[in-house]
């Protein structure tokens, strides 16, 4: 097998750099916006989650709509480059409607451009993670890139979180911290864009032939370390939505905290910063697989307390922050470096490379996930007397509640990932094996 030398450390962050800009309207789009949308005008959390599960059904069909346009669709400007240099317009229209809205913003509101951002940050990010997995081809390689890029992807969630925070949001008739970070994300996102767009090449496609829509769901269903990895995903992602989604809540109304979750959640993903090194080297020593695995139980280890720390426990949840978000550094690098070794198995069986088709698969199912935390979390504990709203106070039994499932829900969800994962069949001796079949295959064409 022809070995590719190693990307470049310059073209490397290049590639990386619109990461900054698409994570820092991410975490607010998914965990802070319904819940600004709540406090601040007033809406109900139960409303928004039905709205936004509405959107996450139309992605049923979106994404794997994008996904299978961005393999088939083959300019000379690139079939990867070329969607997502389109959608970039869409994701900064989308986000200016969004992150600034009207004082009299409605529900529907909400729904209209969450939908559009949604289409927008879609069309951008499936092809710019198809990109990436197609850079390197080696197993650590890959680690590489999503390294580079998930820690490109933690500076701009610590923008998104430093933002809002800073400046505050509880008046939404002024520039708050919301519409700020709208403003430096349209500013940000088209020129490292252009960067990306004008030094990184579009990858080389081993595509020796064109597999039907039946053909390729067939080969999908028979790729069973896929199926095993997304199902892994799907529950871990699930837990992460949970603790992501209620951590503002947890802190304001569980813990008295509500002027240091701003704090609180900046060192949680600085110390995911922290851990992604870590964790690369951790899967080079072992594998991905296992280094994730080792990941999630650390993690689960440290959120065991939660439910049972006392109001204002100030440095007890900072330690929570602290080695929780160590933690999260694997959840970002591993499973997509993973996932782009699964892919092989179905480019060396089906002679079509559809890495489109698969991260549109993965960013569903992460999707899926952030979806069922709002529509079934959110009301349930509306139903037990949990307000998000500031003027409506909340119940005993709701704030306890919050505070197990905000603690437990993570754990419940991620050991059986951890079980699934553990003896996970795909390591570094097989992609050499699949990488050279798909070689071979390609030059015999």
């Amino acid at each position: 097998m022809t070995r590719r030398p190693s990307l470049p450390l310059p073209r490397l962050v290049a590639y990386a750099l619109p990461a900054v800009p698409l994570a820092a309207l991410t975490l607010p789009l998914y965990s802070f916006i319904p819940i600004f949308y709540a406090e601040s005008l007033g809406l109900s959390l139960a409303a928004i989650g039905v709205t936004l599960f509405y959107v996450r059904v139309f992605d049923a069909f979106n994404d794997p709509l994008f996904g299978w346009l961005s393999d088939r669709f083959r300019p000379a400007f690139g079939r990867r480059r070329i969607w997502f240099a389109v959608s970039v317009p869409v994701v900064m229209l989308g986000v200016w409607k969004l992150f600034w809205p009207p004082v009299d913003a409605g529900v529907g509101y909400v729904g209209l451009w969450t939908l559009v951002l949604s289409v927008g940050y879609t069309g951008a990010i499936l092809p710019f993670t198809a990109w990436g997995a197609e850079l390197e081809t080696s197993y650590i390689g890959r680690s590489r890139v999503s390294a580079m890029r998930e820690g490109l992807t933690l500076v701009g969630t610590l923008i998104a979180i430093s933002v809002p925070f800073a400046i505050g949001w509880q008046d939404p008739g002024s520039v708050h911290g919301f519409a700020v970070l709208a403003i430096i994300i349209v500013m940000a996102l088209p020129l490292f864009a252009t960067i990306t767009l004008l030094t990184v090449p579009e990858p080389q496609e081993h595509s020796r032939s064109i597999v039907s829509l039946r053909e390729g769901l067939g080969h999908i269903r028979k790729n069973q370390p896929f199926l095993r990895l997304i199902r892994a995903f799907f529950l871990n992602g699930f837990g992460n939505s949970i603790a992501a989604t209620l951590f503002l809540l947890y802190c304001a109304q569980r813990l008295q905290l509500e002027e240091l979750r701003g704090a609180f959640i900046f060192i949680y993903f600085l110390c995911g910063i922290a851990g992604v090194p870590f964790w690369t080297w951790l899967a080079g020593k072992t594998s991905k697989h296992r280094a994730w695995c080792l990941a999630m139980i650390f993690a689960a280890f440290v959120f065991a307390p939660t439910p049972f720390l006392p109001e204002g426990s100030v440095y007890a949840f900072g330690a929570v922050c602290v080695l929780s978000g160590l933690a999260l550094g694997a959840d970002l690098a591993l499973p997509a470096a993973i996932q782009a070794d699964v892919i092989d198995i179905d480019t060396a069986s089906s002679g079509e490379q559809r890495s489109g088709v698969y991260f549109a698969l993965w960013g569903l199912v992460t999707k899926m996930s952030l979806a069922l935390t709002v529509v079934a979390v959110l009301p349930l504990l509306e139903w037990y007397g949990f307000s998000a709203n500031r003027e409506v106070p909340s119940t005993e039994a709701g704030i306890t509640l919050l505070g197990f499932i905000y603690g437990w829900g993570p754990i419940a969800l991620k050991m059986p990932a951890v079980a699934m994962m553990w003896h996970f069949p795909v390591g570094s001796d097989d992609v050499v094996d699949l990488r050279s079949r798909i070689e071979v295959a390609g030059a015999a064409e």
